[in-house]
């Protein structure tokens, strides 16, 4: 008896020192895994791909590499660089709500703070801004875990949300803390990488007062800009655009806050400092001179300068949101006005209702998007977290399961050790060799069942990423009716549709990637944004091939492709101008359009694709689809077939796009009668005035 109790406590011991070895290995190598993941991620968002960064956030969180709270960060860095501020907010709050559970989580918690306080103070949220950076701050000095410019950052954010709230003196006091854990940074850098940030977090702090008009603190805060914009001149390899560009900046609001106390001459004196800089001269100067123009009544110069508007818009790639419409727009009606200009004031009134109008619509678009993305988000991790309980359940019922028969053996060896020894020792060998065949068949189930169930839960999110990258959401327009319908083949797949809208241009693609399953979705990632981005920029269909051809091309070892129609429809006339690339002809008013014969994107780099146009479509039904479609197999291997197709659309009544596209999807199932789809299946179809 005693020596079974020896024997229990020493099988347990055993798993005990396994258990602490295995967590302080898997400690590290997660730290290790992190690092490593993190620079991955970082590396995507250093090359702008943002949509990308969040797919890597995805997967790395679901493989243990980097934990929630990391993956949130990620997320909300990726949508913040993509103006998706919504969004941003929702996965910062989500990564500060995790529980921080080692050095790397405290550091991506503050980096998550600064982010979420920056949101809510440019939003005017001063209350919800100082209840993230306060918190954040007293966290930082228990862990002793925050770099100084953590601090600085928090901490001018702080003072701004209390100078704007009234509370002066609070306000003074963070402002001071900052500028001492600045001047740490900039005391420990021999770069001049801290000066440049200690420059700009004092023109922040200025610039505070300034816009609260306590034009006299502001005055002390340029003074300090200035020393450190002079003692970063006396460095080495300093940079004198960077020099230049800031002494404008500090002069400008010097003659600001000098106007603020009614000290007339000198802020004209400092504008005429100002003047001398070669920053002036530049269009984001010229605009920003207009801040002590306008207030000085020198109208007549604030016009001269607003001139520059639209160059400095395009240079610094400016939408005109809500927020810049108030920001420049106003001001230059105000100094028009003030002028007396009142052709110009006309004019410029008509362009701030067309431009309210479209950034209304924008904002009422982006805003349904990202609370979309939100839902979405919120829906994925709502299953992923059912799947971990139900994952932890069978855990628990196996090691259960696990323990009862090792109790039991326990029990049996006891029991038969009073029998006798020659049956103890039959039955010893045969509980032991019974425990190690349910131990490996255990093993091999628990092994086969974890990777089979990672597979499936990476393809469903997977396809939940893919199918958010195309529109599922059409514009109701009294001139326009689109709809447009995916169906991949297996999971995820390589079709493609999309569109854009800005004002009467109406943007359309539909792809066909070649293969099938995870690379194809992956080229139509890409493919998908580089239409996206170029469409913005209101490139010509074949311009547009052009480009995304080379893009393509380039790296392309694998040597995918994809066949595309892209098209730009002008919704007033009705022209349509177009250019395929290698895919299927698509059906205009009943009959399949003829083209101009270019090759699938992303083959050869080089290729100069030729584009086409018609003059108006207006009234005529236009389909737009992948093989998927036409060549849709039924058991026998049998084609939907071109003639079917058009047979359809030829003798069916249809009053909705969307009527045609469920239409088809019922007949292509019906013709499958039973047979697994062999091919991707995407159509979009509209229709103009």
């Amino acid at each position: 008896m005693n020596r079974a109790k020896v024997l229990l406590f020493v099988v347990l011991c055993v798993v005990a020192g396994t258990s602490l070895w295995s967590c302080g290995h898997d400690e590290a190598a997660h730290e290790l895994k992190a690092g490593h993941a993190d620079s991955i991620i970082f590396a995507a968002g250093t090359e702008k791909q943002y949509e990308r960064m969040k797919v890597l956030a995805d997967s790395f969180e679901q493989a243990g590499d980097i934990s929630a709270l990391e993956a949130n960060r990620w997320r909300g860095s990726a949508s913040y660089r993509l103006g998706q501020f919504r969004t941003a907010e929702y996965y910062f709050k989500k990564a500060l709500a995790c529980e921080v559970k080692d050095e790397q989580d405290q550091l991506s918690y503050n980096k998550s703070a600064r982010r979420l306080s920056e949101l809510l103070l440019i939003k005017g949220d001063f209350e919800g801004s100082l209840q993230v950076a306060m918190p954040a701050v007293a966290k930082m000095k228990v862990t002793k875990t925050g770099s100084d410019i953590d601090y600085a950052i928090l901490l001018n954010n702080i003072g701004c949300c209390e100078l704007n709230l009234g509370r002066v003196h609070e306000a003074s006091v963070s402002f001071y803390q900052a500028r001492e854990h600045y001047r740490n940074r900039w005391q420990n850098d021999t770069v001049g990488r801290g000066l440049q940030e200690a420059v700009i977090g004092t023109i922040y702090t200025s610039q505070a007062y300034i816009n609260t008009h306590r034009f006299e603190d502001a005055l002390y805060w340029i003074d300090r800009t200035e020393m450190l914009l002079d003692r970063y001149r006396k460095m080495k390899d300093t940079r004198e655009d960077y020099i230049d560009e800031y002494k404008g900046q500090i002069e400008i609001m010097r003659a600001v806050a000098k106007l603020g106390i009614d000290s007339t001459e000198q802020a004209a004196e400092a504008y005429q400092d100002f003047l001398q800089t070669n920053y002036s001269k530049t269009s984001l100067g010229r605009i920003n001179a207009n801040d002590y123009l306008l207030r000085a009544g020198r109208y007549t110069e604030a016009v001269n300068n607003y001139r520059y508007l639209n160059q400095m818009l395009i240079e610094r790639d400016i939408e005109l949101t809500l927020d810049n419409i108030q920001l420049y727009l106003l001001p230059k009606l105000r100094a028009n006005v003030g002028a007396q200009q009142r052709d110009s004031v006309m004019a410029l009134a008509l362009q701030v209702c067309d431009a309210l109008d479209s950034a209304i619509v924008k904002r009422k678009n982006d805003d349904a998007a990202e609370l979309a993305t939100i839902y979405n988000t919120s829906q994925k991790e709502a299953k992923i977290n059912q799947q971990q309980a139900d994952m932890d359940r069978q855990r628990w019922v196996s090691v259960t399961v696990a323990l009862s028969l090792l109790i039991l053996f326990f029990i049996i060896f006891i029991f038969l050790r009073h029998r006798s020894a020659h049956r103890l020792a039959h039955a010893h060998k045969r509980l032991e060799d019974t425990h190690a065949k349910l131990k490996t068949a255990y093993d091999k189930l628990e092994e086969t069942t974890a990777l089979k169930e990672r597979i499936e839960s990476e393809l469903r999110i997977a396809r939940d990423i893919q199918m958010s990258m195309v529109p599922g959401i059409f514009p109701e327009r009294d001139d326009l009716d689109i709809y447009a319908a995916m169906i991949p083949a297996k999971e995820v797949g390589g079709d493609l549709y999309g569109y854009l809208l800005m004002s009467d241009s109406l943007y359309i693609c539909v792809g066909d990637v070649s293969g099938k399953g995870i690379p194809a979705s992956l080229f139509m990632a890409q493919a998908t944004r580089l239409f996206r981005t170029l469409a913005t920029q209101e490139m010509m269909p074949a311009e547009i091939a052009t480009r995304m051809n080379a893009e393509l091309a380039g790296d392309n070892e694998a040597g995918m492709f994809v066949t595309m129609f892209l098209g730009l429809i002008d919704l007033k006339t009705g022209r349509l101008d177009f250019c395929n690339c290698g895919h299927n002809p698509p059906i205009l008013n009943n009959e399949f359009m003829q083209m101009e014969p270019n090759a699938p994107i992303g083959l050869w780099p080089d290729l100069e694709y030729v584009g086409e146009s018609i003059d108006s479509i207006k009234g005529m039904p236009l389909l737009i689809y992948t093989d998927g479609l036409n060549e849709a197999e039924n058991q026998r291997q049998e084609q939907f077939g071109d003639d079917h197709l058009l047979d359809i659309l030829r003798n069916a009544h249809f009053t909705k796009a969307r009527e045609v596209i469920e239409f088809l999807k019922a007949e292509v199932e019906k013709h499958r009668n039973g047979a697994e789809p062999n091919d991707d299946l995407t159509m979009l179809c509209l229709k103009v005035g």
